[in-house]
């Protein structure tokens, strides 16, 4: 009676407003007056105590059924509407009244057994097995939806409650009814039950988180209880048996008792604690050391950058510390824009985005720093079924300049529930578990940005390529097609360019002055398109592998004479006249004789061609050391400086160029470098825009024994 009535008071005192307290203490009330009255009828003779204390006792064992189901609705976390509310405690009442109303349920005590009104008798022990009944299944249902350490505390919980109500009701209540008071003293055993396992509750799944009090409570009647049996046995040590006296009230006044009294006052300090020691090694079995718990957490995260590593490695150290069924960090990143990190326990939960998202809501409109899951109010009951789901009983918001970079969630406790002290070393880390996730969302970041980069890469280089193999194959055709068109122009212009040479010769009778001279410009034309052809298939045998060096000894004085009277014609037309500088000795070659003819041909055209009128063309050729130098030397337009690398490119020509001569291909310049470094020499080239160029090249003279042969024409 006295550890029903003490451990209602803890409770109570622990959480006054809470449901669940509240109806634990109101049962044990209930319960201790129910014992005593029970105690009260058995010990007493006088039969109006007996039929006094026997009404309480059914009004007592009313109460105990409506308490019994206010606190079963507490476990179950089920709150009735107040008017359904307030019909159960109406009902309840309402019979517990009635049966102390004397004659209505008990009529009078008659040789220590109570004479009842048996159908009033039926009506209360439906009331009390009917309450019994849905409390019973409001628990069971309540075991049914939860998880871990709360299933186990309501299995607890419902077995002490269905034991005690099983031999109450049928000792107190279903024997009476059939007449047979036999075994009403042995009601109050009941109780008993009731208290071993709320009790085992308390210590092993901290029912009411009331463990620490408890545990305090026993350490310390545990001390009083060693020091009374201390102090009675050395008082009776040296009164009895050491000053032959006896043990009457004088042990109280002598000198012995004095010295006892003062060295029992000095130890019991040491006592408690060995008796402090001795319970936290039972009950507390899972305590942890708060400063050992922070130095292992600093040096975790401070021991690694890979994000999911260091929450998988973070959630297993805050696991085993807090004995949680499981912990795991839900993580934004990228802004919160579609992308998150999930990682914990083995095992752990997956909560998806839209149940985050609610916890967003929830967390931004309160600003709590961390809470328990049946603590949310009534009004976020769908949030706590949400997490309840997701068996999550803590939550601790990880903010990050004002806005929440993620959570950290726990399960159930494994020992019942999360107290204060839980609470607040959780709190301490939050702002160093936000800081190392911080460094490594950047690091993790910029790792995705490397691997986003580098696909791009790929992808990029992947059509590079493939662009790169079109382009390939469309120079293929364009040079095919290159190749086939040069070959079939060139048949009618040899032969266009054939006829007029016999109409300039008078093959076909006398030429007037004003018909040889269109004629002789036609022919011109056709033969600076044959050249033309020529350096086209030229380009396409180069780009074939077939572009070969025919070499032959040739007199290269002689070479080039011919060039210059061949377009000394074509420079009158265009009022350009030449300077010709021509060394006396002999410049012997071994060369392709047609190619280098080519290439004089184009150096001087193009001369010509981009000059100003009336200008004069500076044609040089001299021997060099080793080496034949031939250059044309004009001052027309010259090549822009910006442009000037790219000039000897296939098919490019410079913006001045495009604009003084809009025919031209870009060709001839390009093929004059492949020839001469065909022939291991070099080009010489200089240009100043708007001051004219020089374009030649140098050829190594071919050795001695080929010095007397000469070609002449």
């Amino acid at each position: 009676m006295v550890a029903i009535i003490s451990l209602g008071a803890i409770v109570f005192m622990r959480n006054p407003k809470q449901l669940l307290n509240r109806s634990f203490f109101a049962l044990s009330l209930a319960a201790t007056t129910w014992i005593l009255t029970n105690l009260i009828f058995a010990l007493s003779d006088d039969q109006i105590v007996q039929y006094v204390s026997a009404l309480f006792s059914y009004g007592a064992a009313g109460l105990i059924a409506l308490f019994f189901l206010q606190y079963s609705f507490g476990m179950a976390n089920i709150s009735p509407r107040r008017i359904k509310n307030g019909l159960i405690y109406g009902i309840g009442l309402a019979v517990s009244v009635t049966s102390v109303i004397p004659g209505v349920l008990a009529t009078e005590v008659v040789d220590d057994t109570i004479a009842t009104n048996v159908i009033p008798l039926i009506i209360y022990g439906a009331y009390i097995f009917s309450f019994m009944i849905i409390a019973i299944v409001a628990l069971l249902l309540a075991r049914a939806r939860s998880s871990g350490m709360e299933r186990n505390k309501i299995a607890i919980v419902l077995m002490g409650l269905v034991l005690a109500a099983i031999v109450g009701i049928f000792c107190n209540l279903i024997l009476p009814i059939m007449g047979n008071y036999s075994l009403v003293e042995v009601g109050p055993v009941a109780t008993l039950i009731f208290v071993a396992t709320s009790t085992y509750a308390i210590i092993r799944h901290r029912l009411f988180d009331i463990k620490l009090a408890a545990v305090r409570s026993a350490a310390y009647v545990l001390s009083l209880g060693s020091l009374a049996l201390i102090y009675y046995f050395l008082a009776y040590f040296f009164s009895v048996l050491l000053l032959k006296g006896e043990t009457t009230s004088s042990i109280s006044l002598s000198p012995v008792n004095v010295v006892i009294a003062l060295g029992l006052a000095f130890i019991f300090q040491y006592i408690k604690r060995f008796f402090d020691r001795v319970t936290n090694s039972i009950f507390y079995r899972d305590s942890y050391d708060s400063e050992a718990f922070f130095g292992a957490l600093s040096n975790l995260l401070s021991s690694t950058t890979d994000l999911r590593g260091l929450l998988e490695r973070a959630s297993k150290q805050i696991a085993s510390t807090f004995k949680s069924e499981q912990a795991l960090f839900f993580i934004y990143y990228k802004n919160r824009i579609n992308h998150h990190m999930s990682a914990g326990t083995y095992g752990h939960t997956k909560m998806p985005v839209h149940d985050a998202r609610t916890l967003d809501d929830y967390v931004e409109n309160n600003r709590q720093k961390i809470f328990l899951t049946d603590t949310l109010p009534e009004s976020d009951n769908a949030l706590r079924r949400m997490l309840l789901s997701h068996r999550i009983g803590l939550v601790m918001p990880l903010w990050h300049e004002d806005q929440i970079l993620g959570y950290l969630l726990l399960g159930d406790h494994q020992g019942g529930r999360y107290n204060k002290h839980d609470l607040n070393v959780l709190t301490a880390i939050s702002s160093e578990l936000v800081i190392a996730i911080q460094n490594a969302l950047t690091l993790h970041e910029i790792k995705e940005l490397n691997a986003t980069l580098q696909q791009r890469i790929d992808v990029a280089t992947k059509e590079l390529r493939a662009s790169n193999n079109q382009l390939k194959h469309l120079d293929e055709i364009k040079d095919e097609f290159i190749s086939m068109a040069s070959h079939q122009l060139r048949t009618p212009l040899t032969s266009v360019k054939g006829y007029l040479s016999m109409l300039l010769d008078g093959d076909a009778g006398k030429v007037t002055p004003r018909q040889q001279k269109l004629m002789l410009e036609a022919f011109n034309s056709s033969e600076r398109m044959v050249r033309l052809i020529a350096d086209f298939l030229n380009v396409s045998r180069l780009q074939s592998g077939k572009f070969l060096i025919d070499k032959e000894l040739v007199d290269f004085r002689e070479l080039v004479k011919q060039e210059v009277s061949d377009l000394e014609l074509i420079a009158k037309t265009r009022n350009i006249k030449f300077r010709i500088n021509i060394t006396k000795q002999e410049l012997p070659l071994m060369a392709d004789k047609s190619k280098i003819q080519q290439v004089v041909m184009n150096f001087i055209d193009n001369a010509i061609y981009y000059s100003h009128p009336k200008s004069t063309v500076i044609i040089n050729l001299e021997k060099v050391k080793r080496n034949v130098a031939f250059t044309v030397v004009d001052t027309g337009i010259g090549v822009p400086e910006d442009e000037q690398s790219k000039l000897f490119h296939k098919f490019f020509r410079a913006k001045n160029a495009r604009k003084q001569r809009p025919d031209g291909t870009g060709v001839g310049i390009y093929m004059a470098r492949r020839v001469v470094e065909e022939h291991g020499g070099k080009i010489i080239f200089s240009s100043r825009e708007g001051r004219g160029s020089t374009f030649g090249f140098s050829i190594p003279i071919a050795e001695d024994e080929g010095h007397g042969k000469k070609t002449d024409k």
